[in-house]
């Protein structure tokens, strides 16, 4: 489903395309303690820094690769299209506490997110607030069970996994140009006192 967007302040207003994930504030009602984590406004980066001593960004990898299914539409991707995808663990004093994925098409790297090149182990999302040309979508959550690719990713991370991990994603715009960020929250994010 397409449609058109607009800019009010930060925020890009409109449809989202149905996909599994959902604006849906009474769904985080369901999610306990990780409600205020997938509901938070701000940036991640910045919350989990602010709740520990050590915060680092391990790249898990950063290829072409084919976006996962229900990333399509953000991405106004067709089938058989490739994306940059670039995924990434957020540590918190040197716990794993989330898993991040975030994939843009190729030509708009060259162009409107050229900010990505060269990012390294720095972390996404201080670029991302840094940045008043870039404007966030809405917030949208799922829970994520072993059938997703994402939770098969973030599982790697721990230990003991969850049945299900709590996701968040958001579409970011440049230029017109989306840039889609999911965040799979790992059960030590509950540790952290922020």
């Amino acid at each position: 489903m397409s449609a058109a967007r607009t800019f009010s302040g930060n925020v890009i207003l409109g449809p989202l395309p149905r996909s599994g994930w959902r604006h849906d504030p009474a769904l985080l009602r369901g999610a306990g303690p990780y409600a205020s984590w997938l509901a938070e406004a701000g940036s991640l980066t910045a919350r989990i820094r602010a709740a520990c001593t050590h915060f680092r960004v391990e790249v898990l990898g950063q290829a072409m690769a084919s976006p996962i299914a229900d990333e399509r539409a953000s991405l106004h991707s067709a089938p058989g299209r490739v994306a940059r995808v670039r995924e990434v663990l957020l540590h918190a004093d040197g716990t794993p506490v989330v898993f991040a994925h975030s994939a843009v098409n190729p030509a708009h790297e060259r162009g409107a997110w050229h900010l990505l090149a060269g990012l390294g182990a720095r972390p996404l999302g201080a670029l991302l607030f840094a940045d008043p040309c870039i404007g966030r979508g809405l917030l949208q959550w799922r829970r994520l069970d072993a059938r997703h690719p994402l939770y098969q990713r973030a599982a790697r991370a721990c230990v003991l996994p969850p049945r299900e991990f709590w996701a968040r994603r958001s579409v970011y715009r440049r230029a017109g140009r989306p840039l889609l960020v999911t965040e799979v929250f790992l059960p030590a994010v509950l540790e952290l006192r922020a």
